[in-house]
């Protein structure tokens, strides 16, 4: 669950900024509702005066660090069972290496909450939705598993719930024969927080998980995007990704 290693492979950072998407009845848990991610719940609580990104600072990720993994998993419940063919990951660690120099950097790769999110474009449900405030989420209410979305995701970001669903969090349901993603923990951002991964890496010290409002430019994300420079993921598709990486 920890970590994607990629040098194997060799995977150098063009291959991977333009690397696609892999191709990965629902059973919603008893006692547990999902109007939470509903989509009517949902897009209330979003301010479309804003729009919610990351910054990560691939230089200062420790390639021993799992932090955010683990804080994700704690705060959203999706911890698997050690099947990586099976098990729910709404945010991995990937190293790349450079094939040239052997250089190697780690960094966390999770949904990117596209501006233009592919996923949404072919639910055929409507169940993949975007919130005016740039957050990408699924309505588990109307998804029917049919994982288009995760086909059509170029950064292997969803994951499909195979197995019953166990010790549910009441601010992020599961339903097993659905798909989920990272959700920027909108629930703590909706009480003005931020997201567990954020949180986690700053207490770690390493600090290199930048959360903030893209669209105002007194924000430390929107400071530091125009002091220093980042790219995004796959930015030959024009997604507009509202997570952005530097030092990569």
């Amino acid at each position: 669950m920890s970590r994607e290693k990629l040098s194997g492979a060799e995977l150098n950072r063009r291959d991977f900024l333009r690397s696609g998407a892999a191709v990965a009845t629902a059973t919603l848990a008893p006692g547990v509702t999902l109007m939470a991610f509903g989509g009517s719940e949902a897009e209330a609580a979003a301010d479309a005066g804003k729009r919610w990104g990351l910054l990560i600072d691939v230089g200062k990720c420790a390639p021993d660090c799992d932090a955010c993994v683990s804080a994700c998993a704690d705060e959203n419940g999706w911890k698997g069972q050690g099947n990586p063919e099976t098990d729910a990951q709404w945010i991995r660690k990937v190293t790349l290496k450079n094939k040239a120099t052997g250089h190697e950097a780690s960094m966390p790769v999770m949904c990117q909450h596209c501006e233009q999110p592919p996923c949404v474009d072919v639910c055929p449900t409507g169940a993949s939705f975007k919130r005016e405030d740039g957050i990408v989420l699924v309505d588990k209410h109307i998804c029917i598993g049919c994982r288009y979305c995760m086909m059509a995701c170029p950064f292997k970001a969803r994951s499909f719930v195979h197995e019953p669903v166990v010790n549910q969090k009441t601010h992020a349901p599961r339903g097993q024969g659905t798909v989920e993603s990272c959700t920027l923990c909108v629930h703590r951002v909706d009480a003005g927080g931020v997201p567990a991964c954020v949180e986690a890496c700053a207490a770690t010290g390493n600090g290199a998980i930048i959360f903030g409002d893209l669209r105002d430019p007194e924000s430390e994300i929107s400071k530091r995007l125009a002091e220093y420079p980042s790219v995004a993921l796959r930015p030959d598709l024009d997604l507009n990704p509202g997570v952005r990486y530097a030092e990569l």
